[in-house]
């Protein structure tokens, strides 16, 4: 499912526009990359948590080359699966 399946069907079940959930769904994805961005968690319970973790730095290779280059630590999204998710999907 693409984003644009997901508004169709969202606007289908609620009776809502396709425009509103649109601008509804743009905006919940802003806050979250928002509250990511400034390190915080998002959490929705039932749902599942956002939040962003630590990739710690470590040496790889460059594949064209077979040269050691050293790869940055870095902080990466993370989602972590709530248990009304988890047992929905069983």
């Amino acid at each position: 499912m693409n984003k644009t399946d997901l508004i169709n069907n969202i606007a289908t079940k609620s009776g809502l526009t396709k425009r509103d959930v649109e601008a509804v769904l743009n905006g919940f994805m802003g806050e979250v990359t928002d509250a990511l961005a400034g390190g915080e968690k998002v959490q929705l319970i039932g749902f599942g948590t956002f939040e962003t973790r630590k990739r710690s730095g470590r040496t790889g290779r460059n594949p064209q080359t077979g040269n050691p280059i050293t790869i940055a630590e870095s902080k990466v999204p993370a989602f972590k699966a709530g248990n009304k998710l988890k047992e929905a999907i069983k």
